[in-house]
């Protein structure tokens, strides 16, 4: 009897691990079975919180948890390859994006005029055969220069110009080709994202246009600290007009100083004062190399009264402490009364 007692607890026990499935709340929960999301709308128990936190929110999960699979078992199901297969619904509840919706990307100029006048692209093809080299060569890309470097070994030189480089205007033309497009590129990737360019910038005089030199020209002026009060006029000189030209000139967003005689007088009183006050700078590693010196050299004095007149060199050796000085040059004056001292010249 006691072992049929035995295994009777320890089945119970074992029946007391598994809580049932059916879950009853005073309030029932949302169920997205789409999203897999329960929302729970029943106030939580402070008392079991507090008693055992940790306890109460496994138990309180727990049950959610059940609740959606019991909503998922209840969904048509199929078996593919030994499992059991659930399809879900679509969801219900509409879930806050993480990024913002993905825009389709801004045209370019040339796509604009495209699409304005019914140009459509035409598909090239990767390789092209060329009759001079006789082989097949890309038709863009960076192997197409190596082609085309290959093809054109040797280039016509003009008859009125036989030392002109024609390999050295290809190569620039080719630079120049690479940096417009690069310009172009940029032009379009501030314009999609609306970015404010400068519109009196250009190239040189060759290719600038009247008004943009007029533009340029009044913003230089107006660049000044007077605001172009004192600059001088050219002859025949015109005004920059059109839209936005008032954005672009410096002058039309600062306003030059009123000069006062009150306040010129003070900011003249302001510098002196600074200027007066200041104090000098004292350079401390100077100040005391200085007094080493002057150290030194008593101390030298000092020795060289005592040898008699003579001071020590480095080495042990005596010199003595005045020696004769070096004769100057006559300044080219002649002093006939005295005799020349060294060879006489012939």
């Amino acid at each position: 009897m006691d072992i049929v007692k035995e295994v009777l607890q320890q089945q119970q026990q074992n029946l007391q691990k598994y809580k049932p499935i059916t879950v009853e709340k005073a309030l029932e929960p949302t169920i997205d079975v789409g999203h897999m999301l329960v929302s729970d709308p029943n106030y939580y128990d402070e008392e079991q919180m507090k008693a055992d936190r940790e306890k109460y929110v496994l138990d309180l999960t727990r049950d959610n948890v059940q609740l959606l699979i019991n909503s998922i078992w209840q969904l048509p199901t199929e078996r593919v390859e030994e499992s059991i297969v659930a399809k879900l619904p679509p969801p219900k509840a509409p879930l806050p994006r993480a990024r913002k919706l993905p825009v389709p990307k801004p045209l370019t100029k040339w796509e604009e005029f495209a699409k304005k006048k019914g140009i459509k692209k035409r598909t090239r093809e990767k390789k092209v055969f060329d009759p001079v080299l006789d082989k097949w060569v890309p038709t863009y890309g960076y192997q197409r220069y190596k082609a085309e470097k290959e093809k054109d070994w040797v280039l016509e030189v003009p008859q009125n110009d036989p030392y002109r480089d024609m390999f050295k205007e290809k190569r620039d033309l080719r630079l120049e080709r690479v940096a417009k497009n690069e310009v172009a590129r940029m032009k379009n990737i501030a314009r999609a994202k609306k970015i404010a360019t400068p519109r009196t910038g250009f190239v040189g005089p060759e290719t600038a246009s009247a008004k943009q030199l007029i533009t340029a020209s009044n913003i230089v002026k107006a660049s000044t600290a007077s605001v172009g009060v004192f600059q001088e006029s050219l002859p025949n000189e015109k005004q920059a007009r059109g839209i936005g030209i008032k954005e672009l000139m410096p002058g039309e967003k600062r306003k030059k100083k009123v000069s006062t005689v009150a306040g010129e007088k003070r900011r003249n009183l302001e510098i002196v004062n600074k200027v007066l006050n200041k104090k000098p700078k004292i350079d401390i590693d100077r100040a005391i190399s200085l007094q080493k010196a002057e150290a030194r050299a008593e101390r030298e004095a000092e020795e060289g009264g005592e040898d008699g007149g003579r001071t020590k060199k480095k080495g042990g050796k005596k010199s003595k402490a005045f020696s004769r000085k070096k004769p100057k040059g006559g300044q080219g004056k002649r002093n006939h009364s005295k005799r020349a001292v060294g060879r006489k010249r012939r």
